[in-house]
């Protein structure tokens, strides 16, 4: 029995790559809660607008590289986030102002508002697909690994390595960074304040003098802001390919409403939820138990419960799940 390489070896392949895939979840599944919370409906244009953001860095960053600017050791797309931040604040407010804020005026029902978003959706899907095209790109550059599995094994003198890239260690830091901005945000700035009265009670909100559009205008600024990040984070971590954004959709989703939707600390619960669930049922164990059970008891088989092409199947049937035991989340929706 080793049980240490076993801790190493699940660290390689599942802790690792699922805290930095629920990092990435967790500031996609908080653009969708915030968004569902404030303006009040589901936004079905929100993967295809964390495309559109995405590539807007990767554009910049070309730009950068060609200029002969870089980050050093890590990744130049890091310099670019501002610039499709901004890039991407704008085109959201674009679309409120030229799409939902009109349903906003006449008071449409929450469906008026779903189906507009994914008209918004297919409109940003062909721009994304315009401005970048429909092929993978690649932008990370830098210093690829922290350390390397050889780097590990060397140290440690043990059997399983341990490499941990640098877009995950990017990855993991960035969310806890932009997480705990956002909730110390919306519980101690005004602004904050002001979002999560608006939240609560719209009418009450618009009696105690609050401005409901400056409240909208934030409320985008900080999804599109988030969106970004989850989009650049992820490219970097993997790769950028338009119709992935929009594939991502699902998980985001799960995760909010596993979480609770409208909920902030429910996204952040449910991204990390669904990453584990994706990681651990489509990983194959049997040399995890290898380790772990005495010699000659090793199972036969892979120990493997979906391949890994069925994650989605698993964040599918987790939302599933949800919907019918449980459909107010673990924290319960609408709670800013």
């Amino acid at each position: 029995m080793d049980p240490l390489n076993a801790l190493v070896l699940l660290a390689n392949f599942v802790i690792i790559p699922a805290l930095a895939y629920g990092s990435q979840l967790a500031l996609g599944a908080l653009g969708i809660t915030l968004i569902y919370g404030i303006l009040r409906f589901s936004h079905f244009a929100h993967g295809d607008i964390m495309a559109f953001g995405t590539a807007m860095v990767i554009i910049t960053t070309w730009v950068l590289q060609g200029a002969g600017i870089s980050a050093g050791v890590l990744p130049t797309a890091l310099l670019a986030l501002p610039v499709g931040i901004a890039a991407t604040i704008a085109y959201a407010l674009a679309a409120d102002r030229t799409v939902y804020r009109f349903y906003r005026k006449v008071r449409a029902k929450p469906m008026i508002f779903v189906m507009a978003s994914l008209g918004v959706m297919f409109v940003t899907n062909g721009i994304t697909r315009l401005i970048i095209g429909p092929g993978e790109r690649r932008f990370d550059d830098g210093v690829r690994f922290v350390f390397t599995v050889r780097d590990f094994r060397e140290w440690s003198g043990l059997a399983e390595g341990l490499a941990l890239r640098s877009a995950q260690a990017i990855t993991i830091v960035a969310a806890l960074i932009a997480m705990a901005l956002l909730f110390w945000f919306l519980a101690r700035t005004r602004a904050g304040k002001s979002m999560r009265a608006y939240s609560d009670n719209e009418d009450l909100a618009l009696l105690s003098g609050i401005n409901p559009e400056r409240v909208v205008i934030i409320t985008w600024a900080i999804a599109a802001t988030l969106m970004v990040l989850a989009g650049t984070l992820y490219g970097l971590d993997k790769s950028f390919r338009p119709f992935t954004y929009f594939q991502l959709l699902l998980p985001f989703f799960a995760a909010a409403i596993l979480g609770g939707l409208g909920n902030p600390l429910g996204a952040v619960v449910g991204g990390y939820v669904v990453a584990f669930s994706e990681m651990g049922i489509t990983y194959a164990w049997r040399r995890f138990f290898v380790h772990l059970l005495p010699e000659g008891w090793e199972p036969a088989g892979l120990m493997q419960l979906l391949p890994v092409d069925y994650k989605f199947a698993v964040t599918f049937g987790i939302l599933v799940l949800v919907l019918i035991f449980r459909p107010t989340g673990i924290f319960r929706g609408r709670s800013l």
